[in-house]
C-alpha cells in the first residue's frame, strides 16, 4: 500500500489533517476522481461498522484487510474480509474468524476458536482455545476468556459485552454485559 494516498474519512473533522494525513468528508472521498478506493473501518462499535460497510458496498468501495507487520498468524487460520489486526496480535492454529473483525494491540486468539462477524477485541484480550464468539460481541481491554473443550466450547453470545479486565469462566448469554473476576452479568438498574 502506498501511504502517499492515505486519507481519513470523517465528516466531523473534514478539511483538516490528522497524524499527517488529510481528512475528507465521505462525500468528498466518494467524489474524488482517483479510481482506486479501498478502506478499512477503524471504529469499535460493531453496529456502526456494519452500517458503514453497507454504505461502502453500495458505493462500490473495496475493503482492505490490514495486519501489522508483527502480527503472528500460525496455521489453518481463516480470516474474513475487512479485518483489522493491530500490532502484536497473535492468532494460533485452527481458527475461523468472520468479516470485519478488529483485534487491537496485544490481542491473542488460541487454537480451535470460531469468531463471528463484526467482533471487536479491545487491547490485550486473551481468548483461549475452544471458544466460540458470536457476531457483534465486544471484548473489553485485558479480558481473559477461559478455555473451552472440543466437545463443549465456551460461547460468548451474539452482541454480548465482556467488560475490561473481566475473567470469563463460563459461557455468556447473547446481549448481556459481564464484568468482574469471575465475570458476572451486570444487572440493569
Amino acid at each position: 500500500l502506498d501511504k502517499e494516498n492515505f486519507v481519513f474519512i470523517d465528516d466531523g473533522q473534514a478539511n483538516t489533517d490528522l497524524n499527517g494525513y488529510q481528512v475528507l468528508s465521505y462525500t468528498n472521498f466518494i467524489n474524488n476522481s482517483k479510481a482506486d478506493k479501498r478502506v478499512t473501518i477503524a471504529i469499535a462499535n460493531s453496529q456502526v461498522r456494519e452500517k458503514l460497510v453497507a454504505r461502502l458496498n453500495q458505493d462500490g468501495v473495496q475493503h482492505l484487510e490490514i495486519q501489522a507487520a508483527n502480527t503472528v498468524i500460525l496455521d489453518e487460520v481463516e480470516i474474513g474480509e475487512g479485518s483489522l489486526l493491530c500490532p502484536f496480535t497473535c492468532l494460533t492454529s485452527n481458527i475461523k474468524i468472520g468479516k470485519f473483525f478488529h483485534a487491537n494491540i496485544y490481542s491473542y486468539v488460541a487454537h480451535d476458536c470460531v469468531i463471528g462477524d463484526y467482533v471487536t477485541f479491545a487491547p490485550g484480550v486473551k481468548c483461549n482455545g475452544n471458544i466460540h464468539i458470536e457476531d457483534h460481541a465486544y471484548i473489553g481491554t485485558g479480558a481473559v476468556i477461559k478455555q473451552g473443550t472440543p466437545d463443549k466450547p465456551l460461547v460468548i453470545g451474539k452482541g454480548a459485552i465482556v467488560g475490561m479486565g473481566a475473567v470469563v469462566t463460563k459461557s455468556v448469554p447473547a446481549g448481556v454485559t459481564v464484568v468482574g473476576n469471575p465475570a458476572r452479568i451486570l444487572e440493569k438498574k
